[in-house]
């Protein structure tokens, strides 16, 4: 055990311990077709199904901590998927990269529009 861990606090601990396939995932460690379809398409419908329940009940605040969650989301899906294609089989690697580059770059200017509405709503007509 290193020294580090050593000196880490119980609930750190229990958090590293929580999300050792997620710290996995980041490092490049975990299989690309987990990560991809497991992380990168269903965990991120599960985001987007909450996300479209609080616009349809009209939560604003919610529809505000959700696209905060989807943006941080986006970004740590972009590196895991790219640092874990490196595992895979050249092609499917290569093309998974690249749809998780068109996937992030549709969901920042999905997440500009919604805060612009978002916006043009506080401000009234």
């Amino acid at each position: 055990m290193s020294l580090d861990r050593a000196h880490r606090s119980p609930i750190a601990k229990l958090l590293t311990a929580f999300f050792e396939p997620e710290i996995r995932a980041w490092h490049g460690a975990q299989p690309i077709g987990m990560v991809f379809w497991g992380y990168g398409v269903f965990v991120s419908s599960i985001l987007i199904f909450l996300f479209v329940c609080a616009f349809h009940d009209d939560h604003i605040i919610l529809q505000h901590v959700m696209q905060f969650c989807f943006a941080a989301y986006t970004i740590w899906i972009l590196v895991s998927v790219w640092r874990c294609a490196a595992n895979a089989f050249p092609f499917w690697g290569v093309l998974a990269r690249w749809l998780t580059v068109a996937w992030a770059g549709n969901t920042a200017l999905v997440l500009l529009f919604l805060q612009l509405d978002l916006l043009a709503r506080y401000l009234g007509p």
